[in-house]
């Protein structure tokens, strides 16, 4: 076992997949003991999420207490109390694309500011996508001009492809089959987090990361160490320093105990 109890100062978790089991639609109670530990110990506990605070809220880790949340994939920072205190939103340019395809309701897209989010139409795979991942389908809405800070696309491989060739000051990352996050090309994870640093007076070998999705990648490159939850992607655990086991099989604690953090 490797002690780097004096090391870290800070744990980044995702979501849906690592911190939540949409099995049982909760956090493990080995994850909510882990956390505690953590955060008796000293340790920072902080969320990196694609969701917004509004579902995330709504979802069983919403009770629980963490130190800071870096919503909607970094773009939108929140402190202790939920107070957002930094944010990147998508290039007024690219918007004006964006909002061309938003309004002739082609493709199923979600927009996401920073107290809002709406969809431009509903369809069976925005049903179903977001039943998959416990998500709320929000009002239909039409777009007034407002920050966004994330998007939303409900799509196959092939859509996601077009919307990289059209948009040169975005970035895409892949969540689930057919969902998609559009987010500003100079954003991510990784600069919410550096952002959180910043702030705190901490370095990036200072902390650990975890997570399965497509859109930690950056993330778990980025952190001292990087692990990847054991039903994350071949694609993930090929970034990350360490490969824990699944979300549902006690992950979180056999990473934090293989590391030292918590006993």
């Amino acid at each position: 076992m490797t002690d780097y109890s004096e090391k870290i100062k800070a744990v980044f978790f995702d979501v849906d997949g690592t911190l939540l089991s949409h099995k049982i639609n909760d956090v493990p109670l080995s994850t909510q003991i882990a956390l505690q530990k953590l955060r008796s110990r000293g340790i920072l506990t902080i969320i990196a999420t694609g969701r917004s605070m509004i579902e995330f809220s709504q979802l069983p880790v919403g009770n629980l207490d963490f130190d800071g949340y870096l919503m909607l994939n970094g773009q939108l920072l929140m402190d202790q109390s939920k107070s957002v205190y930094a944010g990147t939103s998508i290039d007024e340019g690219e918007m004006k694309i964006l909002e061309r395809i938003f309004n002739r309701k082609k493709i199923p897209f979600m927009l996401v500011g920073a107290d809002k989010r709406y969809i431009n139409y509903v369809d069976d795979t925005v049903i179903r996508t977001q039943t998959e991942v416990k998500g709320v389908i929000p009002d239909i809405g039409e777009y007034q001009g407002e920050k966004i800070y994330q998007i939303l696309a409900f799509v196959p491989d092939e859509d996601k492809e077009l919307l990289e060739e059209l948009l040169d000051e975005c970035k895409i990352t892949k969540w689930n089959d057919t969902g998609i996050d559009i987010i500003p090309k100079g954003g991510g994870k990784s600069v919410g987090i550096q952002q959180f640093l910043d702030t705190k007076g901490l370095d990036r070998s200072e902390i650990m990361a975890f997570g399965d999705g497509e859109n930690d990648i950056d993330m778990l490159q980025f952190a001292g160490i990087g692990v990847a939850m054991g039903n994350a992607k071949d694609t993930v655990k090929a970034a990350a320093d360490y490969v824990t086991d699944s979300v549902d099989d006690n992950g979180i604690e056999n990473a934090l105990r293989h590391f030292g953090l918590i006993d």
